[in-house]
C-alpha cells in the first residue's frame, strides 16, 4: 500500500469531497434559450436571404445533429436521407473522426428535419446532384462550391452574432457538438443513442 492509499483509507467517506459525475464548463454549450434565440433569428431571415438559410443549416447540423466541422464540410447531398420512415444523415467513414461510418437520426427534432429537407430541396432546385456538397457557398460566383472548415467556423459565428459580442468570443463551432450532446442527454436520450 502506498503512502497516499494509506492516507485515503483512514479518511472517513463523509469528509471526502463528492466526485462530480458531470463536469462541463457552461460556456462550452449554448443554453436552450441561446439556441432558441439563434434559430429564431436565422429562421426569420432564411426566407429572404440564402446566406441566412445556409447559416441556419450549419447551426442545425452542429447544434441539433452534433456534427463536427469536418463532417459538415464533407457532407454530400446523397448523405441526407430524408424520404424514409426514420430520416437520418449518413456519415461516410471518409469524413468521420476515427474513420467509422455512422448514421445520425433526424427524426428526434421535427424543426431540424424540416429545415434540412428545405435546404436539400433548394440545393436540388439549384442543380445539385448526389455527390455535390450539402453545405456550400451561395455567392453568385461560387454557388455550389464546398465550404472549407474555416469558412464553416465563420458561418457559425456569424449565425450566433445575435447573442452579443461577449458571448460570441467564447464560442466555437465545436461547442455546437457539446450543445447537441448535453441537450440530448437532458432530454432523456441515452448515452448509447447519442454516441451512435
Amino acid at each position: 500500500m502506498t503512502a497516499l492509499q494509506n492516507e485515503v483509507s483512514h479518511v472517513p467517506e463523509s469528509t471526502m469531497p463528492a466526485l462530480s459525475t458531470w463536469n462541463l464548463d457552461p460556456t462550452r454549450i449554448l443554453t436552450r434559450r441561446e439556441l432558441t434565440t439563434v434559430l429564431a433569428d436565422l429562421s426569420a431571415r432564411a426566407a429572404r436571404y440564402a446566406n441566412s438559410q445556409r447559416n441556419l443549416i450549419v447551426v442545425r447540423l452542429a447544434c441539433c445533429c452534433g456534427l463536427r466541422v469536418s463532417e459538415i464540410a464533407g457532407l454530400q447531398l446523397d448523405d441526407v436521407v430524408a424520404d424514409v420512415q426514420r430520416p437520418h444523415l449518413r456519415l461516410r467513414r471518409q469524413i468521420t473522426k476515427g474513420k467509422r461510418a455512422r448514421c445520425v437520426p433526424m427524426w428526434w427534432d421535427g424543426a431540424t428535419l424540416a429545415d434540412i429537407v428545405a435546404w436539400k430541396a433548394r440545393r436540388i432546385a439549384d442543380g445539385a446532384q448526389g455527390t455535390d456538397p450539402f453545405v456550400c457557398s451561395v455567392q453568385a460566383n461560387r454557388r455550389g462550391f464546398a465550404l472549407q472548415r474555416a469558412a464553416l467556423r465563420r458561418r457559425f459565428l456569424s449565425a450566433c452574432k445575435v447573442l452579443g459580442l461577449a458571448r460570441l468570443r467564447t464560442l466555437t463551432i465545436h461547442h455546437g457538438r457539446h450543445t447537441f450532446i448535453s441537450h440530448a442527454l437532458a432530454g432523456g436520450r441515452t448515452l448509447a443513442d447519442v454516441q451512435s
